[in-house]
């Protein structure tokens, strides 16, 4: 069992990000969980190996397998069932005895935002004492990118999934809106009249790619570069911010 679970936020590519007591939580721990996500993904165990060593910790490194979710289940009842396979995977790879002392996690950008890792630690048999070590979020990591910031002058801002903006159009009374986990370029189901978009994958990785510009003329171009970056990595994670001029 899981006594103390240590979420530690590792930001979004860059060793750089991970803070000072990110580090010291890693060098503090007595076992870190390291999921294995399959073949074209060995990048993100390796970025998180690198952050281990760098910690200089003697924690016990304990890996396990990263299930895939069940495309023929609804969205919804899909992630569900997919974040109880993960639970039964954090307490396989763990054994039956309680785990002695704290078990860290490295949560890529940050535990609290998009990120289900909270959500997976309660389905656990006993819910752990859980503390947060908060990282570099995906939005900060674009914005710092671009060096722009996130709002305009008391501006509001919407931070919403691909999925939402596809389903939905643009938020109600958002100025800006912030979009992650999209994997449809679903900037392209609105009317680009008066948007710039400012796009980022791979942030604070070798691999960064940027565009930016008015949505009319920088669409095709970052779903050209997405494609591309997609077939050479074997995955992608991007975000972007659209704006109203």
């Amino acid at each position: 069992m899981i006594q103390d679970l240590w979420l530690i936020g590792i930001g979004t590519g860059s060793p750089g990000h991970v803070t000072g007591e990110g580090m010291q939580a890693l060098r503090d721990a007595a076992t870190i969980l390291v999921p294995q996500k399959g073949a074209g993904k060995d990048d993100l165990a390796e970025l998180r190996h690198r952050i281990i060593a760098a910690s200089g910790t003697a924690a016990r490194v304990v890996l396990f397998d990263y299930p895939v979710r069940d495309p023929g289940l609804p969205y919804v009842a899909r992630v569900a069932a997919w974040h109880d396979q993960i639970a039964e995977r954090w307490q396989a790879a763990l054994g039956s005895a309680d785990a002695p002392g704290p078990v860290a996690l490295m949560v890529w950008g940050d535990p609290s935002l998009y990120d289900s890792t909270m959500r997976i630690a309660a389905r656990l048999p006993v819910t752990p004492k859980i503390r947060v070590v908060p990282g570099i979020t995906a939005i900060q990591a674009l914005t710092a990118a671009h060096a722009i910031p996130v709002n305009t002058v008391n501006g509001p801002v919407q931070i919403t999934t691909g999925r939402r903006l596809r389903d939905h159009g643009w938020p109600t009374g958002a100025e800006t809106v912030v979009v992650m986990l999209d994997g449809e370029c679903s900037f392209r189901k609105l009317d680009p009249e008066d948007i710039s978009i400012w796009w980022g994958a791979f942030l604070g990785m070798a691999e960064q790619v940027l565009c930016h510009g008015p949505l009319a003329d920088a669409a095709d171009r970052i779903d050209a570069i997405r494609r591309a970056a997609r077939a050479e990595h074997g995955w992608i994670m991007d975000t972007y911010l659209l704006r109203k001029m």
